[in-house]
């Protein structure tokens, strides 16, 4: 079968839209025809290089859409139902997803290589190469084979645009807050960048409770639209931001620093370990350049002396069986915003200008509409 999709052949060079040769399903695998794509930031970080990954790879792992076809011994799901792909596979029987950290499931390891279980591709193109489906899902392409332990079943009459969301964006920023950070009613949270993640990472800390939640982000429209999601106050500065926090706790400083920012720097997490008091916790969300090291705080000063945290997770802390069910049961009930988080769609063969769009700060999250 041929499928259209969005490839990445080097770091630095643009999306390239193309069609491959797309195999059938094998043991445990099945084939999902995807509607919507989301376009997270994550992608990028592997167009840019600050990701390494194995190249050529079908980008993408934000994704939703219809069971087309199931290979032997595929008991999740059916063809006709239809899925949310979790960035983070859950196998259901390794030692994490056996004591309930799903998100650091064994099979996450071939993430990066696009491989499925068995060592081998599904995606190849017209030379014979293959190539691997980023997060071993590849939803920038029309159609792809994936492994059963990738899905997630949801009720039909959900938007296939929304659903996208939450197989990575939305539990990774709702998580940080409500499971990584641990927020509690009544604290006090600085959230260092609004974009699809760290606007999730707003509802969160507002859904657990916290009085203050306190967005730093330099881009305008970000900030105006973390306000509309339960922010309290938001600030183009961590300057700013540390000077309402002093008046806001009478000096205690805040009980959460979230980094939600698009590339992680070491000023950005001197500023979030600056702006917590004694005992709290920086919570560490983005990721930097692989050649660069981010966390280089001083001991005493820092960290010891004042007894912080600095915790770092992966999607959130969400186990996406449970809580990408659970966060679709909330927007349902008018508790959480996922429409609202879409500002703009795209065709394939417009991702590039949908990803200059999030490079330029025109984005909550832009998603990408499959024909056919």
């Amino acid at each position: 079968m041929r499928t259209r999709a969005a490839i990445i052949r080097e770091p630095g060079k643009p999306w390239e839209v193309t069609e491959l040769e797309l195999d059938e399903p094998r043991s445990g695998e099945v084939r999902v025809k995807f509607v919507a794509s989301g376009m997270c930031h994550s992608d990028e970080h592997l167009r840019t290089g600050d990701s390494t990954g194995r190249l050529p790879m079908v980008g993408g792992h934000e994704g939703a859409g219809v069971i087309e076809a199931v290979g032997p011994d595929v008991t999740r799901v059916r063809p006709g139902d239809h899925v949310v792909c979790s960035f983070i596979p859950a196998c259901g029987v390794c030692r994490y997803c056996s004591t309930g950290r799903q998100n650091l499931c064994d099979w996450g390891a071939q993430m990066m290589t696009g491989m499925l279980a068995d060592g081998t591709f599904r995606f190849h193109d017209d030379d014979g190469a293959d190539l691997g489906g980023f997060c071993m899902l590849g939803t920038f392409a029309s159609r792809s084979v994936i492994s059963q332990n990738s899905c997630v079943p949801i009720e039909k009459d959900i938007p296939f645009e929304v659903a996208a969301l939450t197989g990575c964006g939305v539990p990774t920023g709702w998580g940080t807050a409500v499971y990584a950070a641990g927020v509690r009613a009544g604290q006090t949270v600085v959230i260092f960048g609004a974009g699809g993640v760290g606007t999730n990472a707003v509802q969160g800390a507002r859904y657990a409770g916290a009085a203050h939640v306190i967005v730093v982000d330099p881009v305008a429209f970000k900030r105006e639209n973390a306000m509309a999601f339960g922010a309290t106050h938001v600030f183009a500065s961590a300057a700013q931001a540390q000077e309402a926090v002093i008046e806001l706790t009478w000096g205690q400083l805040a009980d959460h620093a979230l980094i939600t920012i698009g590339v992680l720097n070491s000023e950005v997490v001197d500023q979030a370990a600056a702006i917590v008091g004694k005992g709290a916790q920086v919570t560490i969300t983005s990721v930097g350049k692989s050649a660069e090291k981010q966390i280089q705080l001083a001991a005493n000063g820092s960290v010891v002396g004042w007894q912080r945290r600095i915790q770092g997770h992966v999607f959130g802390m969400c186990n996406p069986l449970n809580d990408i069910p659970r966060l679709l049961r909330l927007y349902r009930a008018g508790q959480l915003k996922l429409d609202e988080l879409i500002t703009a769609r795209y065709a394939l063969d417009e991702i590039n200008q949908g990803y200059q769009d999030l490079d330029d700060g025109k984005l909550i999250r832009g998603v990408i509409r499959h024909e056919g």
